[in-house]
C-alpha cells in the first residue's frame, strides 16, 4: 500500500462560472475550468453537451484526472456530467473522487466512445494493481465499444449500457472490488483477479473470472455462471427480495436539472431500464437545497432540512459543526462527486428519524475529535413503512489528516427497521497519514439493531473488534467482504468474550436473534504484526431460521491464522493462501 502522494506544484487556477449549460467559445487553457459549468452546482461540477468541442472535453477531463489520480486522500472532488446525445473522439478516464454520469432519463441517451478506470498510478505503467482504487463512480451512460474497470472498494458502476465487453481488472492485476447493478452488458463480463464482486439486477452474455467470492443477486439468468461452490467461487440468488435504485441527477427540457428517484421494486430481477422506463419521479432541483462546500455549513443545511428541502451536495469536503438532522420522511440527502462529511465537533454528521429517506453518493470522514457514531439512523414508530436506503455511501477513520488522527467509536449505527443498503464500505485505513492502532481508533463499523435490514455489498475492515454487530432479527446479507486489522499490538488488545476468546469475529449475529440470512461471506486474515490467533470469522445464534451459506475465510499473510469459519465449524487456515470454506451453516449443522 502506498502513503498519500503529496502533490507538487500546481498551477494556479482562475474559477469563474459559465452563463449557460453548453461551452462557450473561447481559447484553450492548461484547464479549462471557467468552462462548462453552471452556477447552480457550483465549479467542481463540469456539465458536457454534444455540441461541444470533443478536444476541449478531452482537454478538460485529461488534466483533471492527472490531478485526481495521485490524489489519494485529497480533497479535490469531480462531477463530470454529459447531457443528452451523442459524443465522439472522447476517452473518459476515472479518477480518484471522480463522478461520470449521464443525464438522460434512460441509459442510451448519452453515448460515449470509451469510459475506463486503469490501475497504472501506483507508479508504472507496468503495475496494473487496483487495490487501492477506491472513491469513484460511473452512472447511467452508454458506452459504445469495450470497457475497462479496475476498481476495488467504494466504488459503482450502475445504470450502465456497455455494448462492448467489460473487464474488472488491468491486465490481471490484482484488484479487491466492487460493484456492478442495474445494468447491461452486450458482451461478456471478465471479472479476472478480482478477490470479490457484487454485480446485482444486471444482464450480461457471460461471466468469466473469478477468485474468492463472486455473487451475483436478480442477475438475468442467462449470463449467470452455473456453477458454483465447492469447486467454483460462484454464488447466485435468483432474485432481489427488496431494493430501491439509486436516485441520480438527469436534465428535462420542461423543468432543468431534477432527481430521478425510482420506487422501491420487489422480487427484481435483471435492469429495470432494460424493456420501458421505471416506475419514477422526478423532483426539480429548484425545489432542492443545493449545498457548496464554499458556503454552507451545518447551520444552513439544517435551515433547509427544517423547511422540508432534499439536500444536494456539490462536489467538495464539508466541514460539520452541528449534526445535519433529517426528520421528514422520504428526504434525500445525494452527494454529487463523491462529496465528503467530516465533524469538527466529535458529534455525529448526519441522524435521521423518519422512514424513506435516501442517503446516497456521500462520504463520511470521521474527524480529530472523537465521535460515538459518524450517520446514525433512528427508531421510528411507523410500522411496515417505506423503507430508508444507503446507496453507495463510504466511511472512513483515518488517512487523510496529516496533523492529527481521525477518531470515532463506529461508523454507522442502524436502530431504524426496514433500511436497504446498496453497496457500502466501512474503513478504518490501514494505510495513509496517521494511521496506527493506538491513532485512527474505533472499535466497530457498523452496528445493526434495527429489524429487517437488508444488506447488498456490505464491505467492513480492519476495526479494532468486531467489524459488523448486527442485533436486528430477520436480516438478509448478501455479499459480504472483510479484513480484520492488521496492526493489533498484542493479545490483550484483541481478545473477545471478556478475554477468554482469542481475537474477535468479523461478524457477531446476537443470540438474541431467531431470523438471518446470509450468503456470499469472505473474511480474510493478515497477522501482519501481533501474532494472534483468530478463533472464528463469524458468530451466529443456533437456531433454525439463522442460515449462512457459501462463506469464505483465506490467510493472507503472517500467523498463526484463524481456526473456524463459522462458530466452530469450517477448517483452520494457518498458512499464506491457505482458504478454507463452509458451504451452509444452520443450527450446528454445516458441511
Amino acid at each position: 500500500m502506498k502513503k498519500k502522494i503529496v502533490i507538487g506544484i500546481i498551477a494556479t487556477l482562475i474559477l469563474t462560472s459559465a452563463i449557460g449549460i453548453v461551452g462557450m467559445n473561447f481559447k484553450s487553457k492548461k484547464l479549462t475550468r471557467e468552462n462548462f459549468h453552471t452556477d447552480l452546482l457550483g465549479e467542481n461540477v463540469y456539465i458536457f453537451s454534444p455540441d461541444d468541442n470533443p478536444e476541449e472535453i478531452q482537454e478538460v477531463l485529461d488534466s483533471a484526472f492527472l490531478m485526481a489520480e495521485i490524489g489519494q486522500f485529497e480533497d479535490d472532488r469531480y462531477g463530470f456530467y454529459f447531457l443528452p446525445g451523442e459524443y465522439h473522439d472522447i476517452d473518459v478516464p476515472v479518477g480518484f473522487y471522480t463522478q461520470v454520469a449521464g443525464l438522460g432519463a434512460l441509459p442510451t441517451d448519452v453515448k460515449l466512445p470509451s469510459v475506463n478506470c486503469s490501475a497504472r498510478w501506483l507508479g508504472t505503467d507496468d503495475n496494473h494493481i487496483a487495490l487501492c482504487n477506491f472513491w469513484r463512480s460511473v452512472e447511467n451512460m452508454q458506452v459504445t465499444g469495450d470497457s475497462m474497470w479496475a476498481v476495488s472498494q467504494a466504488t459503482d458502476m450502475r445504470r450502465m449500457q456497455i455494448d462492448g465487453d467489460l473487464y474488472l481488472h488491468d491486465e490481471k492485476g490484482w484488484a479487491s472490488g466492487g460493484w456492478l447493478s442495474n445494468s447491461n452488458i452486450n458482451g461478456v463480463v471478465d471479472s479476472g483477479s478480482q478477490q470479490q464482486w457484487l454485480s446485482r439486477n444486471n444482464k450480461y452474455s457471460g461471466w468469466v473470472g473469478e477468485n474468492w467470492n463472486e455473487v451475483f443477486a436478480g442477475d438475468d439468468p442467462a449470463g449467470v455462471p452455473t456453477t458454483s461452490w465447492p469447486d467454483h467461487a460462484y454464488s447466485a440468488e435468483d432474485n432481489v427480495p427488496i431494493v430501491r435504485e439509486k436516485p441520480f441527477l438527469v436534465y428535462d427540457e420542461k423543468e432543468g436539472f431534477c432527481i430521478y428517484v425510482s420506487s422501491t421494486k420487489t422480487d427484481a430481477v435483471g435492469a429495470d431500464w432494460l424493456d420501458q422506463e421505471p416506475d419514477h419521479k422526478l423532483i426539480p432541483l429548484s425545489e432542492c437545497y443545493v449545498a457548496k462546500d464554499s458556503i454552507d455549513n451545518a447551520d444552513t443545511i439544517n435551515q433547509a432540512l427544517a423547511k422540508g428541502k432534499d439536500i444536494v451536495f456539490t462536489p467538495g469536503t464539508y466541514q460539520l459543526s452541528d449534526t445535519l438532522k433529517v426528520t421528514r420522511e422520504d428526504t434525500i440527502l445525494l452527494g454529487l462527486g463523491l462529496a465528503s462529511l467530516e465533524p469538527t465537533e466529535g458529534l455525529p454528521c448526519v441522524s435521521t428519524e423518519a422512514n424513506g429517506v435516501t442517503i446516497a453518493g456521500l462520504l463520511f470522514d470521521a474527524g480529530q475529535k472523537e465521535s460515538e457514531t459518524l450517520l446514525v439512523m433512528e427508531e421510528t414508530e411507523v410500522e411496515n413503512a417505506n423503507p430508508s436506503l444507503l446507496s453507495d455511501v463510504y466511511f472512513r477513520v483515518g488517512g487523510r489528516r496529516t496533523d492529527e488522527p481521525c477518531k470515532t467509536k463506529s461508523c454507522l449505527v442502524i436502530n431504524q427497521d426496514n433500511v436497504i443498503g446498496d453497496n457500502l464500505w466501512i474503513w478504518r485505513a490501514d494505510h495513509g497519514d496517521q494511521v496506527a492502532w493506538d491513532k485512527n481508533t474505533c472499535a466497530n463499523g457498523i452496528i445493526i439493531n434495527g429489524d429487517d435490514a437488508t444488506m447488498y455489498g456490505l464491505m467492513v475492515e480492519h476495526f479494532q473488534e468486531y467489524q459488523t454487530i448486527w442485533n436486528g432479527n430477520n436480516g438478509r446479507l448478501v455479499m459480504y467482504q472483510s479484513e480484520v486489522p492488521y496492526d493489533v499490538t498484542d493479545a490483550r488488545a484483541w481478545s473477545s468474550h471478556d478475554g477468554s476468546v482469542a481475537g474477535y469475529s468479523s461478524i457477531t449475529v446476537a443470540d438474541s436473534v431467531t431470523d438471518f440470512y446470509g450468503m456470499g461471506i469472505g473474511i480474510y486474515l493478515y497477522n501482519r504484526d501481533a501474532k494472534i490467533p483468530m478463533e472464528t470469522a463469524m458468530e451466529v445464534p443456533d437456531a433454525p431460521n439463522v442460515q449462512v451459506k457459501n462463506i469464505i475465510t483465506v490467510m493472507l499473510n503472517g500467523n498463526p491464522g484463524m481456526h473456524h469459519c463459522i462458530n466452530q465449524a469450517g477448517n483452520s487456515v494457518t498458512s499464506i493462501g491457505q482458504v478454507a470454506k463452509v458451504l451452509y451453516y444452520c443450527n450446528g449443522d454445516w458441511k
